[in-house]
């Protein structure tokens, strides 16, 4: 005669007792999205077994169907929050004060060097303040909106948000990198050339000093760019992963940065930007706590 039991809430038997060879199916009530392990215990009468179960987990996948006018666009829902990823196939563009920035182009925007990265997926928009409270249970920003772009957050804050929204999805969001940052506001295999990410009239494509009223506006108002992807000028500086450093003229593959430094990069300009700040090549940082109300986020995934 013998007798199973766990104490894991998540499986059951195909019966908790049996005589000799008698077969036993254990079973996983529901999925989850991460690995789980339980222990199950198996008596005899004159023995006892101690089995691991361990079920694999199944990421969360995206929620409610793709944009049929878009196959490259993913939506997530968190909490009854929707926003999109956009696709960024993989290509080889030119990083830096290209052309087009002409006389704007400042010194650490130089020298201009070829970069080649693998295909990945960026925020269709900043991240709005409604899905920063949903995961974090407060809203920092000082500009009040569910659809405007959160902001006064510090990069290690954006870690932070990153961590419990990988947790509440499965997934794992992340930053963009500065190239991948780039490589999208320049709108990344379709990219026209342009100055700001989508035009060369500013006003087509941010919200900037000259028309802000000195605020955030909504995110996706303006014009988008080639990518489908809204506000890479304006709007808020979006926080990059890497470390800020000097460029360098060697071509580069997938880079992500040195691998320490003080600051953290953050592009695209704000609404307290003037026009020159806005461009896609122009580069900012700051201190890995320091907050303030033009400094958002934008979420990537591999």
């Amino acid at each position: 005669m013998w007798s199973v039991s766990t104490g894991a809430e998540w499986l059951t038997f195909s019966t908790m007792s049996g005589v000799g060879s008698s077969s036993i199916t254990i079973m996983a009530i529901g999925n989850s999205t991460s690995d789980r392990t339980a222990i199950v215990t198996i008596k005899g009468e004159s023995i006892s077994r101690q089995v691991v179960v361990t079920q694999i987990g199944t990421p969360a996948t995206p929620t409610g169907p793709q944009d049929p006018t878009n196959p490259s666009k993913q939506t997530y829902n968190v909490a009854g929050v929707s926003f999109n990823m956009v696709r960024v196939d993989g290509g080889t563009f030119w990083m830096g004060a290209t052309a087009e920035q002409v006389d704007d182009a400042t010194s650490y925007e130089k020298p201009v060097h070829q970069v080649s990265l693998n295909a990945y997926y960026i925020g269709e928009t900043e991240v709005t303040q409604e899905l920063w409270n949903v995961v974090m249970g407060s809203n920092p920003s000082y500009s009040s909106g569910n659809k405007r772009p959160v902001e006064q957050v510090s990069w290690n804050d954006c870690q932070d948000f990153i961590a419990k929204l990988n947790q509440m999805t499965g997934q794992k969001f992340r930053l963009p990198t500065e190239a991948e940052w780039e490589f999208a506001a320049r709108g990344g295999t379709k990219s026209q050339g342009y100055k700001y990410a989508g035009s060369n009239t500013i006003d087509d494509v941010a919200w900037y000093n000259d028309f802000s009223n000195e605020t955030t506006r909504d995110v996706g108002t303006k014009q988008a760019n080639e990518l489908g992807i809204y506000d890479m000028s304006g709007n808020v500086d979006e926080w990059c992963q890497d470390w800020y450093d000097d460029y360098s003229s060697n071509a580069q593959t997938s880079p992500s940065g040195p691998s320490t430094g003080s600051y953290r990069v953050h592009r695209g300009g704000s609404w307290g930007s003037f026009a020159r700040g806005c461009r896609v090549s122009l580069r900012g940082y700051g201190t890995l706590t320091g907050t303030s109300g033009t400094q958002g986020l934008r979420l990537a995934l591999q």
